[in-house]
């Protein structure tokens, strides 16, 4: 058996944390618990899922398996026992979470709060629910917790204490966030209610986790807090600089309300390392990010959880403990990595069903790895609920309710049939996002299809489809769908069908093999969620776009097929016109500067990807394309710059490490250049250039003369192959 590198384990979440937003924070040392942390760790970006649903992504987190496997498909399902829909719940997850595991094992487990958790299941230790924090009542009337919120049941009235109701917050609780209080008109303004609600929630669930702290043994804890989120949604458009629209005495008033929600958290963190003690290895985590600057939306799609076009693809993750690496910084974490990583702690195998991987390199010394098929397949107690067990319709409906207020969802329909049918549409779109995103069309091609051939105006199904056909080559299925939404004279009328936008083009060659020597950019057009979860509140103030134009994104996918196609004036005529119509149209310039580098418009392919910088800075394909560009005009130390910077904001980036390799090698760092090369290799083994290249250089003086021949044996092998292909 692997050796246990950790003693305890703490494993935190904030919602929609963000570096962009800590990094200041950090900077003027306002979040010093936080500092500390990670400069006695590891910290990275962790990449998050699409669709960017809470309850999908949280779930995901816990059991390392992606939603077609867990069986979270949204926020909403039909209930069977009582008629018409409740919520995802813990019966709704068809595998084990972490906890689960853990309690089979004998481990002293305890889990708080987690998305989808309710009731709460009997593990092996404490669980909270969800709903546990939820005030239903106002505060001069009982306020019982609902069935099913805690368990084991005699510790009901205990944490039932624990709580705090948003009557509870006074105004020394506010005037640290909002100094200017008093003249809020709280008959017009419901902002500090707001406020006063999801600062009271997350207090609950931190009472929670600190009582079992400081009074239960523990072998793993793992708390959920939706306190960013909550706030960023509420509050992000008054975060500074103030944002076209928002009236200047709003935004004095709110602005400092999201530095307060971190602020707070990191205050909150400081408690929990604090009880967890300096043996426990902790992690924190955020499933996704959230938009803090330039690109924050000026409105909301009016369309199902609308409101996650908020999000950036981009959580935050930190580790430190025992065995764990400090003050480094770690690439190419999924959300889906972190139950491997934790099993592999506790020194237990992983499962070979669960989509993610081991984060080796967090740790001083690489882990031993073990594995078994499937923990679904071990004997043994592990708490978990059976899928028929009854949900409380009250509790359920509370549920349903807070999901309402929040954006998540809408009211749902009184007709129940039309209620259930909606929430089995819904789960069926987000499994063929699902599918669509982890490169498998072939699955979400019946879901989608049935879906635009049941809902025809829907252009967000539409515009799925389409993606799905190019994906799987039906090239001309897709160009019927996208000109018949070219051609419309008018949108969809329906609130429902906004024309949310597919999660992204580039599933159309994910799985393919470069074709040239030296490649262009691979399709990377990424098309931003419009249907996620934790939605603005209803007392906000940012606008519902009535109508969302598909034009451009029809557009902008068509400019991807006639490239892939090869015809690349066709290709630049359709994304212009998607530029014309939506100039900032995240990734389309990427996708203009890539069509100009095939045509050999160099100048004008560096200003198309100086542009997608300008729009966003964080983007490593810009970079990427900058690097190309600066190749092509021999302005070789740039090059390597602009590659460099490309794999520091996505190091599983092969492209970026080969095309760094081609500047070092131009400038004469052969040894840098080499491993720049093996990197691409390790990451895309069918990179005939990379090939090409090592064998030139391990030919040259004091160069490896097996690897020369290796290489070059490889690179002939590969162009074959490729030339058989091509007479096929």
């Amino acid at each position: 058996m692997p050796e246990r590198l950790a003693k305890k384990v703490l494993l935190i979440g904030w919602d929609a944390a963000d570096w962009k937003v800590i990094n200041p924070l950090l900077d003027q040392g306002l979040m010093p618990t936080l500092d500390a942390f990670i400069n006695h760790g590891v910290m990275g970006n962790l990449a998050t899922l699409r669709p960017i649903l809470s309850p999908m992504l949280w779930n995901s987190i816990a059991t390392g398996k992606r939603a077609n496997k867990h069986g979270i498909h949204g926020f909403m399902e039909p209930d069977t026992q009582n008629g018409g829909i409740r919520p995802g719940s813990s019966t709704s997850r068809k595998v084990r979470a972490i906890w689960n595991i853990l309690t089979q094992r004998g481990y002293k487990t305890h889990v708080l709060g987690w998305f989808a958790g309710h009731p709460a299941e009997p593990i092996n230790g404490i669980s909270v629910s969800d709903l546990y924090p939820y005030a239903t009542a106002p505060p001069d009337k009982p306020w019982p917790l609902p069935p099913g919120a805690v368990h084991p049941k005699n510790l009901r009235d205990t944490f039932a204490g624990l709580r705090m109701h948003p009557g509870d917050v006074t105004e020394a609780a506010i005037l640290p966030w909002i100094p200017r209080a008093a003249e809020i008109d709280q008959e017009k303004d419901k902002g500090l209610m707001s406020f006063a609600k999801i600062l009271s929630e997350n207090c609950s669930i931190h009472n929670a986790a600190t009582w079992i702290l400081q009074n239960e043994p523990w072998d793993f804890l793992a708390v959920y807090y939706n306190g960013i989120d909550h706030f960023c949604h509420g509050f992000m458009h008054y975060y500074p600089p103030r944002m076209e629209g928002i009236p200047e005495d709003r935004y004095e008033i709110y602005k400092d309300v999201v530095n307060g929600a971190y602020r707070f958290h990191d205050m909150m963190l400081e408690t929990l390392l604090d009880l967890a003690g300096p043996d426990a290895t902790v992690l924190l985590v955020s499933d996704h990010g959230f938009h803090s600057d330039h690109l924050r939306p000026r409105g909301i799609p009016a369309e199902p959880a609308g409101p996650a076009v908020q999000h950036r693809p981009f959580g935050i993750f930190c580790i430190k403990g025992p065995h764990v690496q400090q003050d480094e910084r770690i690439y190419g974490a999924t959300l889906l990595d972190i139950t491997p990583t934790v099993l592999t702690m506790f020194g237990l195998p992983v499962g070979a069903d669960m989509d993610g991987r081991v984060l080796v390199q967090a740790f001083e010394e690489p882990p031993q790895i073990t594995r078994i098929p499937s923990w679904e397949q071990e004997s043994g107690e592990c708490g978990m609920h059976p899928s028929d067990l009854r949900m409380d319709p009250a509790a359920a409906q509370a549920v349903l309710q807070q999901f309402v207020a929040l954006g998540y969802i809408q009211p749902p329909s009184e007709d129940q049939s039309k209620a259930v049918a909606s929430a089995v549409r819904e789960a069926n779109y987000n499994l063929a996002r699902d599918y669509l995103d982890c490169g498998r069309p072939d699955d979400a091609l019946p879901l989608l299809e049935d879906l635009a051939r049941n809902d025809a105006k829907q252009t967000r199904f539409q515009m799925h489809l389409a993606q799905c056909y190019l994906a799987l080559n039906r090239r001309a299925a897709a160009k019927q769908i996208l000109q018949a939404l070219i051609t419309a004279d008018v949108n969809p009328p329906e609130a429902e069908a906004k024309g949310e936008q597919p999660d992204a083009a580039a599933a159309a060659n994910r799985n393919q093999t470069p074709q040239a020597l030296a490649p262009e950019i691979p399709p990377q057009t990424e098309i931003p969620e419009a249907a996620a979860p934790e939605a603005i509140t209803a007392e906000t103030t940012m606008p519902q776009d009535k109508q969302a134009n598909p034009r451009p994104w029809a557009d902008l996918l068509m400019g991807v097929i006639h490239f892939e196609e090869g015809n690349m004036e066709a290709a630049l005529t359709s994304l212009l016109k998607a530029e014309q119509s939506d100039p900032r149209l995240p990734n389309l310039h990427l996708r203009i500067g890539e069509t100009y580098l095939r045509q050999k418009r160099t100048d004008d392919a560096g200003r198309a990807f100086q542009q997608a910088l300008d729009i966003d800075g964080d983007s490593p394909e810009a970079h990427l394309g900058l690097a190309m560009v600066r190749l092509r005009q021999r302005r070789n130390e740039e090059a390597a710059e602009q590659a460099l910077l490309a794999v520091g904001l996505q190091h599983f980036l092969p492209l970026g490490h080969f095309y760094l390799g081609v500047a070092l090698a131009r400038l004469g760092h052969r040894q840098r250049a080499m491993l720049a090369f093996e990197t691409s290799l390790s990451m895309l083994p069918g990179l005939v250039a990379a090939h090409r290249w090592l064998g030139a250089l391990h030919s040259q003086p004091g160069g490896d003369l097996d690897k020369a021949i290796r290489h070059r044996s490889l690179y002939a092998q590969l162009m074959n192959l490729r030339e058989t292909r091509a007479r096929a």
